[in-house]
């Protein structure tokens, strides 16, 4: 799932509107961000996301996040999106985007889960809500997931707090309210992308 030029960092913006998707996602690609996505449960989402994808998709990996139908794979993939994310575990859900060629990251808390979504097709996953079960979880999940399965952490992860993570081999992190809340300007949410980038690419030199 990574992109060359941009740390694994998937930024989600919950309640943006499509008035402000343009500014406040320039404003994180500035700053180095290449995944983006807006939760389907935000404002008017499929006319954001349509937006976000018509100005942004040549540079970042942009799509939807709190996806759980299939149709809703299909209503964000004609709008362009390429990436869905699930706060689930839904076989049909992952095999649809899977079938459309779309890069799929379902949200899972148990093996039992993780094996699910595996065996659907996903090759990322994202432990959520991350924070709740800790590094030492994810440490011992890994274990016994095939080895080219990334895993991301969200939900109560982001700058103060990823070196535990990246201790013990996680992929990558989802940020939501570290990087947006509505209200935010999009110079507050580039100045919150560019802490957060900071911190990764610290750590990860380290």
């Amino acid at each position: 799932m990574s992109l060359p030029d941009a740390p694994p960092i998937v930024a989600i913006l919950r309640g943006v509107k499509p008035d402000e998707i343009v500014e406040i996602a320039g404003a994180l690609v500035d700053a180095g961000i290449g995944y983006i996505e807006i939760p389907l449960n935000s404002p008017e989402p499929l006319v954001s996301i349509g937006k976000l994808c018509e100005a942004f998709g040549d540079k970042a990996l942009c799509g939807a996040g709190t996806v759980l139908t299939p149709q809703a794979v299909d209503d964000v993939a004609a709008v362009g999106g390429k990436l869905i994310v699930t706060p689930n575990i839904d076989a049909d859900v992952i095999s649809r985007a899977v079938e459309l060629g779309l890069t799929v990251m379902p949200g899972f808390s148990t093996p039992t889960e993780a094996f699910v979504a595996v065996k659907a097709g996903a090759k990322a996953l994202k432990l959520y809500p991350a924070g709740s079960f800790g590094p030492g979880h994810l440490k011992a999940v890994r274990d016994v997931l095939p080895k080219d399965i990334e895993i991301y952490a969200v939900g109560g992860v982001g700058a103060a707090n990823l070196k535990p993570w990246l201790d013990i081999g996680v992929a990558g992190i989802g940020v939501g309210g570290e990087l947006y809340r509505p209200g935010y300007t999009a110079a507050e949410v580039g100045e919150r992308a560019r802490a957060l980038v900071a911190a990764w690419n610290a750590q990860t030199a380290a």
